[in-house]
């Protein structure tokens, strides 16, 4: 089985006011929340039988009311997430104690005692795509997996992780942010980690991982391990819209609040 792990500690600080006291994954893009919308989909895969959210001490009591508000366990009446979610508070209370994506990663791991492969998402995107063929793309390679997209923009790729793969799709480098892109694949915050993965994790950050972004991880682990990379179809503005501040929100709520 695999569970499904949703990095949700962060402060949203760019986005000012709106999250000032509430977390961004369940802000509203119509009448679903950017999470739920998420979830939907990941809740239909066969192989996640656990939704688990790390989330910071400021934003946890309204995940839980959100869980308690959308958590259906199999009641055929209702609609909602029928596979069961695991809220995790991560003890932190502002931007400036936060503990990073990496981090986050490991506590989740430890409190909920994982020990399944792992699907490891941001929160803050709307998709335009399921996760399923993600899934069955790691199955079929028998790696630990990142995603990728094409982005023909260099200004966008500067600012992303992008890696370099073979005709098979396998990772043969990737880099962070790189000021000379050696490809055109973009990867986007969506992973999957191996059961055999989870000791190398929990090490990852005391043996020179970053911690931050949870890019940090999926670098680390190109470097030390063999993965492979799904190649999202067409390019990432078709797929995802990435909500990163109050204007890119109210855009996503323009375009998409009707759907």
């Amino acid at each position: 089985m695999m569970k499904n792990i949703v990095i949700a500690a962060g402060y949203a600080t760019r986005l000012g006011e709106l999250t000032k006291n509430f977390p961004k994954p369940l802000l509203k893009i119509g009448e679903k929340s950017i999470l739920g919308r998420m979830l939907e989909d990941i809740d239909s895969i066969p192989e996640i039988d656990e939704h688990i959210i790390v989330t910071n001490h400021k934003f946890a009591p309204i995940f839980e009311k959100w869980k308690d508000e959308n958590e259906v366990l199999g009641d055929g009446e209702k609609s909602g997430i029928r596979k069961p979610i695991t809220i995790i508070d991560d003890g932190t209370s502002t931007n400036d104690t936060r503990l990073g994506a990496v981090r986050d990663l490991q506590f989740a791991i430890e409190k909920a005692n994982v020990n399944d492969d792992m699907l490891v998402v941001a929160a803050d995107n709307l998709l335009f795509f399921s996760f399923k063929g993600f899934v069955d793309f790691a199955k079929q390679k028998g790696t630990p997996c990142i995603m990728c997209h094409k982005q023909p923009s260099k200004d966008k790729l500067q600012r992303t992780g992008v890696v370099v793969l073979d005709e098979n799709y396998k990772v043969l480098n990737m880099e962070e942010k790189p000021q000379e892109p050696k490809s055109t694949w973009a990867v986007p915050p969506f992973y999957i980690y191996k059961k055999e993965n989870i000791d190398m994790i929990m090490h990852a950050i005391e043996n020179g991982c970053g911690y931050d972004a949870p890019g940090n991880l999926a670098h680390y682990m190109v470097d030390n391990v063999e993965m492979h990379a799904w190649p999202m179809a067409g390019t990432g503005e078709n797929l995802r819209f990435d909500i990163g501040s109050l204007d890119t929100y109210k855009e996503a709520c323009e375009k998409y609040g009707k759907a």
